[in-house]
C-alpha cells in the first residue's frame, strides 16, 4: 500500500472493510477480534497507529494518523501470537503485514482475507462459539451459535445432505414424485443401468439412500427425504426448513399477492415437487421467440435457463438445518427474486468470474443435474449474467446477507407495464425492449400469447402438469383449457402418455417422435 492508497482508504471510511486501531506501544487486545470478524466475513484491511473518531460522519475528518512506537517489536508480538493457540488458524503470508511511513509517522497494515470455507469458522481464545466474530458497518459482532454450526457444517467437504436420517425409510418416500423423477430420468438416460434397478437401489445409487456400514441402520439420506419425501416426513425432521412461493406481479387494488404456494396439506411439499410446480409460474411471462424446428416449436431461451439455473442454485446451496430457514421465491412485475437460507461458501468476486462450485446439497445437486437441471464447474452464474446481457437487461444482484444468514439473488426482467408506456408517438420501443426486440425475443410481448401457444409452453415446462395447474396458472375455466389441449392434439403436437388423470405425462411430438397419434390419448 502506498501513502495515497492510505489515504484514498481512510477518505472511503468503508468500515464493513476497515478497521482502525490506536496502537502506540503495544497490540490491542481488540485487533483478534477484527482478525476472527474479518476473515470470517469478506475480509478487510486493519491499520495499526490509526486514531479513529466513531461519532465523526464525514470519513475524511474521521481518522488521524498518530503513528506507532518501536513498529518491529509491534510486527514481532503480532506474528508470534498469530501462530500460537490464540487464534484457531493463522491465514495470512508475509506479503499481509506491512510497515508503511506516513507525515514521517510508521504506521503497520494488516490485510486480512475471507477464510476459505475449510477454514471457517475462525475463532480466538480456543472457544469456538465465543470466540467467533463476523463484521457489519457497526463493526465487530460475535456470531450465534447457530451461525458457527453453519461455518462447521461448511466445512464438511461431502456437503450436508448425504447423512443418514435416522427412523426414516422408504415408508417415507411419495411414490408419485420418485415414480415422475424417474421418468424425467429415463427420457434424459435412456441407456443407464440405473433404470432397470428398483426403487430402493436407484436411491442408493442416486445418493438418495444410505446403509451405514458401521452400525448396520439404514434409510433415506437428508438429499433423498428432501428431494422426494411426503409431506409429512419432511415437516417431522424439518420443521425448521420450508418452501415458498409468493407472486406480487399483476396485483389490484389492496392485494398483497394473487398466488402463493406454500405447505397447505394439498401437495407433497418436497423440492422436486416445488422446483416443478414453480418454474412454470416464474417462466410463463417471460419473451420466447418463434423458432421451429420441424413441426416443433422451439420455445426455450437463455433467459428461461437462466431463471432454472437459479432456482437450482438457490436449492443446492440452502442450509436446511438452519432454524427458520425459508427456501423463497418472489416474483413482481420488474423482478425475481431467489433467497435461500445459508451464506455463500466462495467469495462473491469468485463466484462471478465462475470455474468454482462448491454446493452444501452435492447429492441433490447431481439429482437435479441427472434431470438436465444445473451446470458443471461452476458455470451457472456466468451463464445467467450471459443471458441477460443478451437482452440488455439490467444486471443480476447477488447479495450475502450474513447478519440474515441468507443469500439473495435477484433477475430484473421487463416489465410489460412499464414498457408499454415506453412506446414513443410513432409507436416504436425504446429501451430494454428494443434491445430485446433486435434479438429477436419480442415476438410475443405486444398483443401477449394465445391461451393455447401458454398452454404449449406450460407443458414443454412441465410434462407432468395436470389439467387443474394449467388452469391455475392461465386463470382460464377447464373448458376453456381442455379445448386447447384438443387443438394441440389435433395438430400433432402433444399427445398423452399413461394414465388420463394423476400418474401419466404429455409429450411433445418431434420430428423424431411417432407422427401418428397415439390411440390412447384423450
Amino acid at each position: 500500500m502506498t501513502q495515497q492508497q492510505l489515504i484514498e482508504t481512510l477518505q472511503n471510511g468503508e468500515r464493513l472493510t476497515l478497521e482502525a486501531k490506536l496502537a502506540k506501544s503495544e497490540l490491542p487486545k481488540s485487533v483478534w477480534e477484527t482478525y476472527s470478524a474479518f476473515a470470517n466475513t469478506i475480509g478487510g484491511t486493519i491499520l495499526l497507529g490509526v486514531n479513529e473518531q466513531l461519532k465523526e460522519p464525514n470519513p475524511t475528518k474521521r481518522f488521524s494518523i498518530q503513528g506507532v512506537e518501536n513498529p518491529q517489536k509491534l510486527m514481532t508480538d503480532f506474528w508470534n501470537t498469530l501462530n500460537s493457540n490464540k487464534v484457531s488458524v493463522n491465514i495470512l503470508t508475509d506479503a499481509d503485514v506491512e510497515l508503511l511511513e506516513v507525515e514521517n509517522k510508521k504506521i503497520i497494515v494488516i490485510y486480512v482475507p475471507q477464510a476459505n470455507w475449510k477454514e471457517k469458522p475462525v475463532y480466538i481464545n480456543d472457544n469456538v462459539y465465543k470466540g467467533t466474530f463476523r463484521r457489519n458497518h457497526e463493526g465487530d459482532y460475535h456470531c450465534s451459535q447457530e451461525s458457527v454450526n453453519s461455518m462447521i457444517r461448511d466445512a464438511n467437504a461431502n456437503g450436508n445432505d448425504g447423512s443418514l436420517v435416522e427412523y426414516f425409510g422408504m415408508e417415507d418416500v411419495d411414490k408419485d414424485s420418485l415414480r415422475q423423477y424417474r421418468s424425467e430420468f429415463r427420457l434424459l438416460n435412456e441407456d443407464h443401468i440405473w433404470n432397470d434397478d428398483d426403487d430402493k437401489t436407484f436411491l442408493k445409487d442416486l445418493g438418495g439412500y444410505i446403509v451405514d456400514r458401521k452400525t448396520n441402520k439404514e434409510g433415506l439420506t437428508v438429499a433423498g427425504l428432501l428431494m422426494f419425501g411426503k409431506g409429512m416426513s419432511i415437516r417431522e425432521r424439518f420443521a425448521n426448513f420450508r418452501m415458498d412461493y409468493v407472486d406480487m406481479s399483476h396485483l389490484v387494488g389492496d392485494e398483497r399477492y394473487h398466488d402463493r404456494l406454500t405447505y397447505d396439506g394439498r401437495w407433497e411439499n418436497n423440492l422436486y415437487q416445488f422446483f416443478h410446480r414453480v418454474v412454470p409460474k416464474l417462466t410463463m411471462d417471460l419473451p420466447r421467440p418463434f423458432r421451429m424446428e420441424g413441426i416443433r416449436r422451439i420455445d426455450d431461451t437463455p433467459q428461461h435457463k437462466a431463471v432454472r439455473e437459479a432456482f437450482t442454485n438457490a436449492i443446492i446451496h440452502s442450509d436446511v438445518f438452519l432454524e427458520g430457514g425459508v427456501l423463497r421465491i418472489d416474483k413482481y412485475d420488474d423482478r425475481l427474486v431467489f433467497r435461500n437460507p445459508g451464506t455463500l461458501k466462495l467469495p462473491v468476486e469468485q463466484i462471478y468470474e465462475g470455474g468454482m462450485s462448491k454446493a452444501r446439497n452435492p447429492r441433490i445437486q447431481n439429482m437435479l443435474r441427472m434431470i438436465g437441471f444445473g451446470e458443471n464447474l461452476g458455470s451457472g452464474f456466468p451463464l445467467i449474467l450471459s443471458a441477460w446481457n443478451q437482452v440488455g437487461w439490467k444486471e443480476p444482484v447477488l447479495e450475502n446477507k450474513m447478519e440474515l444468514d441468507e443469500v439473495a439473488l435477484t433477475l430484473f426482467v421487463y416489465d410489460k407495464t412499464a414498457q408499454t408506456s415506453a412506446q414513443t408517438s410513432d409507436g416504436s420501443l425504446t429501451g430494454s425492449l428494443s434491445s430485446s426486440l433486435s434479438s429477436g425475443l419480442t415476438d410475443n410481448l405486444i398483443g401477449g400469447l394465445t391461451t393455447k401457444e401458454t398452454v404449449y409452453k406450460l407443458i414443454v415446462e412441465n410434462p407432468y402438469i395436470t389439467r387443474a395447474e394449467l388452469a391455475e396458472i392461465t386463470d382460464k375455466a377447464l373448458s376453456t383449457i381442455q379445448k386447447c389441449l384438443n387443438k394441440l392434439k389435433a395438430e400433432n403436437r402433444i399427445r398423452r402418455v399413461g394414465p388420463a388423470t394423476f400418474g401419466g405425462k404429455w409429450e411433445i411430438i418431434s420430428e423424431e417422435t411417432e407422427k401418428t397419434k397415439d390411440t390412447n390419448t384423450q
